[in-house]
């Protein structure tokens, strides 16, 4: 089955989703640190997940969404699952740490590697990879769209205090 992807705009910058029919398999944030990747085989038309997911990022853009309920599916090793499915469970307006995400995951004293599947995340926003703080509440590093300031915007919109 070829993926369908759509390209919309968003306050952070262009949001370029990739579904394959079923799920979004991709969310990336376009810009200087993210340029948009190629390798996918894509329709022109965007299908019934991927108008759900357009409606429910506008939405949380607004400020009237704290939470998605489009289906996601991503590849990946058992760790990366483990790893993006307690991201999914971080809620809106709240943060965690690496090591508490892997202390959740079931992982603890994984800190390092949790890093790396945090950054490795395929769909971001929806699966909020941007909640994820190192010690003290600081911004260790982001790789959506234009890096740190992104990752700043995310957080003040769901109003998360940290340190830059």
């Amino acid at each position: 089955m070829t993926d369908t992807c759509s390209t919309i705009d968003s306050p952070i910058g262009p949001l370029h989703l990739v579904s394959n029919g079923d799920a979004i398999t991709t969310l990336v944030i376009v810009g200087a640190v993210s340029p948009l990747q190629a390798g996918h085989t894509c329709s022109g038309k965007a299908d019934r997940v991927i108008t759900v997911a357009h409606k429910q990022l506008g939405q949380y853009f607004a400020g009237k969404r704290t939470s998605f309920d489009v289906p996601v599916s991503f590849g990946g090793t058992e760790f990366q699952h483990e790893v993006w499915n307690a991201l999914a469970q971080i809620p809106f307006g709240q943060s965690s740490t690496y090591g508490e995400l892997g202390a959740y995951a079931g992982r603890p004293g994984s800190g390092r590697a949790v890093g790396g599947c945090v950054g490795r995340n395929p769909i971001a926003i929806i699966v909020p990879c941007h909640r994820v703080l190192g010690t003290e509440r600081k911004i260790t590093g982001f790789s959506g769209g234009n890096g740190i300031s992104t990752k700043q915007w995310l957080l003040e919109h769901e109003g998360i205090d940290f340190r830059a």
